[in-house]
């Protein structure tokens, strides 16, 4: 039972609770720091010191789970394809998205933040100079 724990029970809460972490932050090493002060405390906790190893398994786990979670956040909010890019296909109203935004919550909308940390500075670009166009 214990073996089960360990190498299937906590890998798994990792991961889910690392995606968890990373989309609500934002920030990878956060994450990883979370979690490994987690494990410290349940190393001394509930295990006894050869656990430490595990934590610090488990940090990594988390680590590279927030890593890969940001990466794969960036290249959807960074696709030109409307219908994986959730906020433009709201913006423009196809997809299921809803084209009910006023200009200044359309502004709002296009303000290069994606919500995973990563700046879609181009299309901000574009949509300022778009912008400034019909004025």
């Amino acid at each position: 039972m214990n073996n089960l724990l360990i190498f299937f029970a906590i890998p798994v809460a990792t991961i889910i609770l690392a995606i968890v972490l990373q989309k609500i932050l934002q920030s990878p090493l956060l994450v990883a720091a979370t979690f490994f002060a987690v494990f410290l405390i349940v190393t001394f906790a509930a295990f006894d010191e050869s656990f430490l190893v595990f934590a610090i398994l488990y940090t990594l786990l988390a680590l590279i789970t927030a890593l890969v979670v940001r990466f794969i956040c960036c290249l959807i909010n960074n696709s030109d394809n409307p219908c994986i890019n959730n906020r433009a296909a709201q913006n423009a109203g196809i997809c299921g998205g809803n084209n009910s935004a006023t200009d200044d919550e359309d502004d709002d909308n296009n303000s290069g933040n994606s919500g995973c940390g990563c700046n879609r500075n181009a299309s901000n670009q574009f949509f300022t100079r778009r912008y400034m166009m019909r004025r």
